[in-house]
């Protein structure tokens, strides 16, 4: 709306006169009084047009209007106990900017329900609705308080490369794509290059941007495209220094979205509890005999498995009253080379996982900084030492202990406001059916 006051402005200007845009959300023509529910992302505001009160001009023009029509409007600000915030505006104009067709592919009220994939395919209509708005905002709060907290503890943002020479965790997930007649691949995570960038001295780093796994998944937690936060930072002790700045940057990020987003919540119909630090902390091999003790046999050196996660989210519930809850020394068999092994039980490693009500978000911990020992694990994982080069020979010139996470900013979104599917989390997501829009 140009100069539009949100719905809870209108109160200011009682009386005066005002200019709205927006999109027509609903129209009732009653006879002697008609109503046009005129939105944006600011909310919606009730445009109530009395046939003994306007022109006949504003009275044509409203009985021509369809839904999503865009318009403008000038009129006056009156008090009206059944609008939206108590408030109307009685029109003296109203301008057709753009016209809709009709019939709609999609109802941006809400009233007829589409599924996920209709939706999908009409993003820019179901972005429309208010309830899938609020989603974005309330992600754009999340990562605004995420990166005021790492911007006040000294992190400095970066951007790393996407596209690499060669692949970073190993495995087959990965995108292959020409480069001027060369094999690349689009990255899994920025975790390297955000290395490399500790070796050269900025002491503590964060990087926010996709990344994107070839994982043929169709399940509502993954998506081929996704985007993260992912700080790294030096001169740490052990891993338990990344986990303190996860948890710092996670509060800070819920706290702005409660100061922020309060009618976005409301909307959402959800009330989220900022959580208690430090985080409950699990730590491999003794997470075998609590599963044993839950009545889940997980063999020796495997990593966890859904039913895992559901068994120890109710148990660190049931213990330590938190949905949030860390997961550490995982076996080295199942983590990448670039993991920090623990030196007195090499079969364990420094890697840390952040998990929320059942699902991970991150992953994380301590890497390996001693040049020989980075050489070694390559080998282990059966990786070429010749292609990895160009990150294992930085390490030879001093590298100081360094370790990080990368949050999955999609996924905390939707656990947080209990959206069952990640990709609503999305503005327009990719999976391995869905390339457009």
């Amino acid at each position: 709306m140009e100069d539009v006051p949100s719905t809870g402005e209108l109160a200011k200007m009682l009386g005066k006169k005002v200019a709205l845009a927006g999109w027509v959300h609903d129209v009732r023509l009653l006879g002697g009084i008609s109503f046009v529910l005129v939105r944006n992302e600011k909310g919606l505001v009730q445009v109530t047009a009395p046939k003994k009160a306007v022109s006949k001009e504003v009275l044509d023009a409203v009985a021509a209007l369809h839904q999503e029509d865009v318009v403008r409007c000038s009129g006056t600000v009156k008090e009206a106990k059944a609008a939206p915030g108590g408030f109307e505006v009685v029109p003296d104009a109203i301008e057709v900017l753009s016209a809709s067709a009709v019939p709609l592919p999609l109802d941006p009220r809400g009233v007829t329900d589409a599924n996920i994939d209709t939706r999908l395919d009409w993003r820019t209509l179901d972005l429309r609705r208010p309830s899938v708005l609020a989603i974005f905002r309330v992600q754009d709060a999340l990562l605004e308080g995420m990166e005021a907290y790492l911007r006040s503890t000294g992190f400095l943002r970066i951007f790393t490369p996407s596209i690499l020479g060669g692949i970073s965790e190993g495995g087959a997930e990965v995108f292959k794509t020409d480069y001027y007649g060369k094999p690349a691949f689009l990255r899994q995570d920025p975790q390297l290059h955000r290395q490399l960038s500790i070796l050269g001295g900025l002491g503590r780093v964060y990087d926010l941007g996709p990344s994107w796994r070839a994982e043929v998944s169709h399940t509502p937690r993954h998506m081929s495209e996704h985007r993260t936060i992912a700080p790294e930072l030096s001169f740490i002790r052990d891993e338990r220094d990344t986990m303190r700045a996860e948890e710092g940057m996670l509060v800070a990020g819920i706290r702005n979205a409660l100061e922020k987003c309060g009618e976005e919540l409301r909307l959402l119909r959800v009330e989220p509890q900022v959580p208690a630090t430090p985080f409950p902390e699990l730590a491999f091999p003794e997470v075998y005999d609590t599963l044993r003790g839950l009545g889940h046999e997980l063999p020796p050196g495997h990593d966890l498995d859904r039913e895992s996660e559901r068994l120890l989210t109710e148990h660190v519930k049931r213990e330590h009253g938190s949905d949030y809850f860390f997961v550490n020394r995982f076996p080295s068999s199942v983590k990448p080379f670039y993991v920090m092994h623990v030196d007195d039980d090499p079969g364990f490693a420094r890697s840390v996982d952040l998990v929320f009500k059942g699902l991970e978000l991150s992953s994380g911990g301590q890497r390996e900084h001693r040049h020989p020992k980075i050489v070694e694990q390559v080998a282990q994982k059966g990786l070429s030492l010749e292609g990895l080069r160009w990150f294992t020979e930085p390490f030879r010139y001093g590298a100081p202990p360094h370790g990080g996470f990368s949050l999955g900013i999609e996924r905390f979104t939707a656990a947080l406001l209990g959206i069952e599917n990640v990709k609503e989390a999305a503005l327009f997501p990719r999976d391995p059916e869905r390339l457009q829009p």
